[in-house]
């Protein structure tokens, strides 16, 4: 049952070019419902899994005191990121255009770093995969959770909600099991933010051209 009569009215293909990660124009100061998030979650179990196994749990956290614990370890998290080679800002250096995407996008991944902890409301899916995860077939095991946690933030997009799909917890994924209470058999698939979000321009992004990356029947 809808809980909000404010679902934005978007064409599915509106929605899904349109649904962009949101670090810098999170609203820090309004709360989130946890009525809208559950709302946005039962939209999200509906994705599939492997053998309709659903072997997945979210946990939301709006708790000051727990939201800054995370916080404090995505921070040290994208300290460690935006060192390596492989920081957003890094890449593409040799493409005056993209690099300039690349410094913008490293910019906002340094700013979320900082202010991760004050989001009001973070949405960590987990899922059920043994106490030692699994060697092979990494697809066939996070297939069975990933595209949920798409379909969610799909969801909080059509609801006014913004989000982003950030991973770089996982450095310290040890860490994030202690604060969070997780049982030794269950791992964290992503970690994303949810907020109301200021502004309202939302548009696709620049893509490589499709012809440049498709392959018909062999590569």
């Amino acid at each position: 049952m809808l809980v909000t009569d404010d679902v934005l009215d978007l064409s599915p293909d509106e929605l899904l070019t349109t649904t962009r990660t949101v670090r810098k124009r999170l609203d820090l100061t309004r709360p989130v419902p946890i009525e809208l998030v559950r709302e946005c979650l039962e939209v999200a179990i509906q994705a599939p899994s492997g053998s309709n196994r659903q072997g997945w749990h979210w946990v939301v956290v709006t708790d000051a005191d727990q939201r800054a614990a995370l916080g404090d370890i995505y921070r040290r998290a994208v300290e460690g990121y935006l060192k390596s080679s492989g920081s957003a800002a890094k890449l593409f250096a040799d493409d005056a255009e993209r690099s300039v995407v690349q410094g913008r996008v490293g910019d906002s991944v340094a700013y979320l770093g900082e202010v991760m902890g004050q989001v009001p409301c973070l949405v960590v899916p987990c899922l059920i995969a043994g106490t030692e995860l699994p060697a092979g077939n990494q697809s066939g095991l996070w297939g069975s959770l990933l595209p949920a946690v798409w379909s969610y933030m799909l969801a909080a997009r059509a609801r006014g909600l913004g989000t982003a799909w950030t991973t770089l917890h996982l450095t310290f994924e040890a860490e994030v099991k202690e604060v969070l209470g997780l049982p030794a058999d269950v791992w964290t698939g992503a970690l994303v933010p949810t907020a109301y979000y200021t502004g309202s321009t939302f548009r696709p992004a620049p893509r490589a051209p499709l012809d440049t990356i498709l392959h018909l029947d062999r590569w």
